[in-house]
């Protein structure tokens, strides 16, 4: 690990080791009373320096595993010529978990503890329980550690990948939100447009072209009340043009139908078709947007509840209507039992037929559990076709 990412609890810890090092082969060197012993844990403690200073033990599983051969060979050297060095299994224990797997780090414990029994047996030492408990619970002790710590510190690197996502989905709703914001000011201001200003600016020029066919042939107003007319439908043109700009984005390159039919194209959900009914005919914009956003909304429904695997939308012309579709073979519901709730569910019905009912439609839900469901929505077709 590099030293850079190191928090301080760790940064103490490794400062813990290395003196918990120094001072074991100090007290190594010291108790051997031997010129040869003092040599060994020089050795051993300039191995072990070595290590503490090369990044690649750090960064490296292969440089970190010729480390520690290293330093287990010069250890064992001390162990040759003194009991004395078998203190220092305790730190060794530690080294091999924390840099080694550990299919590889608790064999290495294993024979570390080995070791230091056998030489403080093979030094003439007497046999005792405690030759034995001692490296053992030590290998115990430095084993439940590490791997205790690895799990905490897998769980906190799972916690903090957890909260990452959490915030980056949190930025992704409040874009989808500020998003689905503005397509819905888009389309309330699309309605006010064309049910306000175009539909006056219409019924304006359709009262001057009867006040000019009631004028006397060659009157002076006749000539005003055509400048007027004139005006009233480049203004309308205008009107309707401002309703196109502020078109939904699924609606700006194509007709319903083409938007109807990429909302069919094939994803995760159920598989589904589209289909047109009798001739189709130009639709007013703000009868366009409620088809459309009826159908996804009713589509959504339908991935998201009725686990269906195929659904039918179909797109009707009559001579005086036009009707809309949504069948699904999803597993249902009881349309009188749904109700809106706290966390945002179940707005989705009212919100159709809100828009139904919004241009003088009807809409209406048949469905009941296991045997699917479908949506109907008829708008009345405006007597002066599109407006």
């Amino acid at each position: 690990m590099d030293a850079r990412t190191l928090t301080p609890a760790l940064r103490a810890l490794r400062l813990c080791l290395h003196l918990l090092m120094a001072g074991l082969l100090v007290l190594a060197a010291v108790r051997a009373h031997s010129p040869a012993g003092t040599v060994a844990a020089a050795v051993t403690g300039a191995v072990y320096a070595a290590g503490a200073w090369l990044p690649s033990v750090r960064t490296s599983q292969r440089a970190a595993a010729c480390w520690l051969g290293v330093l287990a060979l010069s250890w064992l050297g001390l162990l040759w010529v003194t009991p004395e060095g078998l203190w220092l299994a305790f730190p060794l224990y530690f080294l091999q978990l924390h840099l080694l797997p550990v299919r590889w780090s608790l064999p290495a414990v294993a024979l570390t503890a080995g070791a230091a029994i056998g030489s403080y047996v093979g030094h003439g030492a007497a046999l005792n329980p405690g030759v034995f408990i001692g490296p053992l619970l030590g290998a115990a002790v430095a084993v439940a550690t590490v791997l205790g710590y690895q799990a905490l510190y897998r769980e906190s690197e799972r916690r903090r990948r957890l909260i990452e996502e959490l915030i980056a989905t949190r930025a992704e709703l409040a874009a989808a939100e500020r998003h689905a914001g503005t397509l819905a000011e888009r389309e309330r201001l699309a309605r006010e447009i064309h049910d306000t200003l175009a539909q006056g600016l219409s019924s304006i020029q359709l009262l001057l072209r009867a006040a000019e066919r009631a004028l006397p042939a060659g009157s002076p107003a006749a000539g005003h009340i055509d400048r007027a007319r004139q005006a009233a439908q480049d203004n309308l043109a205008e009107a309707r043009r401002f309703v196109r700009a502020l078109t939904p984005p699924d609606l700006e390159h194509g007709s319903l139908a083409a938007a109807l039919e990429r909302l069919c194209e094939p994803g995760a959900g159920p598989r589904a078709r589209f289909s047109v009914s009798g001739t189709p005919v130009e639709l007013p914009t703000p009868y366009e947007v409620a088809l459309l956003r009826i159908a996804q909304s009713a589509l959504g429904n339908t991935v998201r509840h009725a686990g269906a695997e195929r659904v039918e939308i179909t797109l009707s012309f009559m001579e005086d209507a036009v009707a809309l579709d949504v069948v699904d073979d999803g597993k249902g519901f009881d349309p009188e039992g749904v109700r809106p709730s706290a966390d945002g569910g179940g707005f989705g019905l009212p919100a159709m037929r809100s828009r139904a009912r919004s241009l003088g439609g009807t809409f209406t839900v048949e469905s009941a559990p296991g045997q699917g469901t479908a949506v109907a929505v008829t708008l009345p077709l405006p007597a002066g076709g599109a407006a």
